[in-house]
């Protein structure tokens, strides 16, 4: 199926208008419409059934509803997740509208607005990576929240495309209660969950949680297999009246065998494009990408006076990535299997972070309106542990005789060994930060901040020179004006910075690129909240890029740079979440941007200019529930110079993916449930490349059965 984007953007706008005069009428006519739906009363997603959220903090950590939020902001709940059976980061990525995905291995692009996203979050305390091979477990958590746009105010440094705030569970509940989930599926795929909860005294103040989970998987792929093992476990005490004290601590060992480095040959002998069967992959079955996550966090909430509270969180990770890999390049002669080549390495790396944030929230009143004043700091560091590896048996690539039929052993150590060495480094961002609500009258209010940071690398290896950045200014304006209690109108100004190793012909680092957002939209929102819709156009503009200048750097044979306006992006996106009826769930949202480099040329091939995600759940009865939903990716290209042969254009048609659900009661405490994904096997590429053609995943099948307790 191929839609064109101004159809898309056509369909999304036709339906806010018959969607808002079929709710307009039923908020006049009917206001009991609703019937029995369980109406959001807090921002804790599970056990309310909603695919949407009282409120969010990620965007400003004022927390405010998604319609009072001068940004386009969207969430998916625990009960969303459950529904579309999304388990996994990667996964996850896929079903948020405006992102980009280019799967190349284990490792994961992802892009939004044309940007890359360079960064995560977890209870608002950033993490960064660029690839998300860690691939985290999503069971630990209780809902994702997204904001789109420069996030800079509550992040610090980064890309100013899109920021993702994994939101942990908590322990609520002061009864033991808890639920079991087995599941399996395609591809020898079987899983075992469990999330109990309980007082841990018997008033009911200090209470536990503990989320265990597995899974054992292959795939589609010949020889892939893939163990996952979390647990999570956090405490939640309410000390007093005014002391609130939350602990945990979680574990995720992510083991892969028979991967991927890259992926298939995209050409022939000849240089025509070539078109290998879905189960064939570039690897061994000793091949091995291993990750292993351990975290453990604290939240403090301390009520002062006046309603005032002193909020203190901290974080930290420590990562392990362990690997043993293949990489095939080449042109494949179709006839014989020959004309690859590989290179064999392995390596072994540890990551920590650690996060410490502290602020005080002041809400008070002024001309009998409502305000608040939230001020902090923070503090990150970032470290690479050192990294050890080798190249097996050098740099050269061994000709691969018979691609269609090789064996290829791991080598011991060899004396033709190069050594892959990245010595100890690390990144420390500090900031202090505002940020504000302001109301001015009943229906207008302002929403603003600031962050001042500074950012600094150093590293252990004389051979890399530090490089420190003060008095980064991220600043943050939102208007917000309420048209009547069910809209709003609203417009914003947000920031990012992004450090820059280059230098200038004086031998000075250039400054951080600033990455601006501007955006204007219209939101609302119905049923007490139960439903929420938005429409936004924004503009991003990159500025301060790194440009090479053609001299060199005085006393120096290292060419010189210059920063120079760099990217702009321009576009629309539409959002619905929620309850329509007390039978029907719909998430919808469709995605559309134009971005180019300041000459002109489009920027970002690899990313879909027009993404759209769409799931429905309806209530057949009170036993029997069906859903299905769409997965649209635009086109998406990238262009490579063959040698001797010439440029060639390597190019994914727009494409659209059907995935289905159903689930059955069979008693109050059980429910069964089949998740069917890419139901017509669709057959596509998720990665572009001479030497990085990689498949999307075939149709897939799941069956899960729950028991609540």
């Amino acid at each position: 199926m191929k839609l064109k984007s101004r159809k898309l953007i056509g369909l999304s706008l036709l339906t806010a208008v018959l969607l808002q005069a079929n709710l307009n009428a039923q908020d006049k006519e009917n206001t009991k419409s609703l019937g029995s739906v369980d109406i959001v009363s807090t921002n804790i997603s599970e056990n309310t059934g909603s695919y949407t959220v009282e409120s969010m903090s990620t965007s400003t950590k004022l927390d405010l509803s998604i319609r009072n939020t001068p940004q386009s902001i969207s969430v998916i709940s625990t009960q969303e997740l459950k529904d579309k059976g999304i388990t996994s980061y990667q996964s996850l990525l896929a079903h948020i509208t405006g992102v980009s995905l280019n799967k190349w291995d284990e490792r994961l692009k992802t892009s939004a607005r044309g940007f890359d996203l360079d960064y995560f979050k977890i209870d608002g305390m950033p993490s960064y990576t660029k690839y998300n091979e860690k691939d985290l477990d999503l069971s630990l958590f209780d809902r994702v929240e997204v904001v789109r746009g420069a996030n800079g105010l509550t992040t610090g440094a980064g890309n100013p495309g899109i920021s993702i705030n994994l939101v942990r569970k908590r322990a609520n509940s002061k009864e033991f209660k808890g639920e079991v989930t087995l599941k399996a599926g395609s591809w020898n795929s079987y899983g075992i969950n469990a999330d109990i909860g309980s007082k841990l005294n018997e008033k009911g103040n200090i209470r536990g949680r503990l989320v265990v989970n597995y899974e054992d998987e292959e795939s589609y792929m010949d020889g892939y297999e893939k163990d996952n093992t979390s647990i999570y476990g956090v405490v939640d005490a309410d000390l007093s009246d005014t002391t609130y004290l939350s602990l945990g601590a979680s574990y995720q060992n992510l083991d892969r065998s028979g991967i991927r480095w890259g992926g298939l040959p995209a050409f022939d002998s000849t240089g025509n494009r070539i078109d290998l069967d879905r189960s064939k992959i570039v690897s061994e079955d000793w091949t091995y990408w291993n990750s292993e996550v351990k975290s453990v966090f604290a939240n403090l909430e301390q009520k002062l006076f006046n309603d005032i509270s002193l909020n203190v969180s901290y974080t930290r990770n420590e990562t392990v990535n362990d690997s043993a890999l293949l990489y095939f390049r080449g042109a494949l002669n179709t006839n014989n299997g020959s004309g690859l080549s590989y290179l064999d390495f392995e390596s072994k790396e540890k990551k920590q972070e650690n996060n410490l944030d502290v602020n005080f929230d002041i809400p008070f009143e002024m001309n009998g309106l409502t305000q608040q004043v939230i001020l902090g700091a923070s503090y990150n560091k970032d470290e690479n542990k050192g990294a050890n590896g080798r190249y097996i048996g050098g740099y050269g690539y061994i000709n691969v005789p018979n691609f269609y039929n090789y064996n290829i052993s791991h080598q011991g150590v060899l004396n033709s060994d190069v050594p892959y060495i990245i010595k100890p480094e690390d990144i420390v961002q500090k900031s202090i930060y505002l940020a504000s609500r302001l109301s001015l009258s009943e229906d207008f209010k302002v929403i603003a901040g600031a962050r001042l940071s500074s950012w600094e690398y150093n590293s252990t290896d004389t051979t890399i020179e530090s490089r420190k950045f003060d008095n980064e200014i991220t600043p943050y304006v939102g208007l917000v004006y309420d048209l009547d209690d069910n809209h709003s109108l609203y417009a914003s100004y947000t920031s990012i910075f992004n450090p820059q190793d280059k230098k200038d012909k004086y031998d000075k680092y250039l400054d951080p690129s600033e990455g601006k957002s501007f955006e204007l939209g219209a939101k609302g929102e119905y049923f007490d909240g139960a439903l929420n819709t938005s429409i936004s156009l924004f503009e991003i503009q990159q500025d301060g890029v790194a440009e090479k200048k053609g001299k060199q750097i005085k006393d120096s044979s290292k060419d010189a740079y210059i920063a120079v306006e760099g990217v702009t992006s321009k576009g629309i996106e539409f959002d619905i979440s929620g309850q329509v009826t007390d039978k029907l769930d719909l998430s919808f949202g469709i995605a559309n941007f134009k971005a180019e480099n300041a000459d002109g040329k489009k920027f970002n091939t690899q990313a879909s200019r027009t993404t759209a995600n769409l799931f429905a759940k309806y209530k057949v009865t009170n036993k029997l529930t069906l859903g299905g939903g769409l997965q649209y990716k635009s086109k998406f290209y990238t262009d490579v110079t063959l040698p001797g042969i010439g440029e060639r254009r390597i190019q994914q048609d727009a494409y659209t993916l059907v995935n289905a659900m159903g689930s059955y009661k069979i008693n109050k405490n059980t429910q069964l449930q089949l998740n069917v994904d890419n139901v017509f096997d669709k057959k596509y590429y998720t990665n572009l490349g001479t030497n990085g053609m990689t498949y999307g995943e075939p149709r897939k099948i799941t069956a899960s059965l729950k028991y609540n307790f």
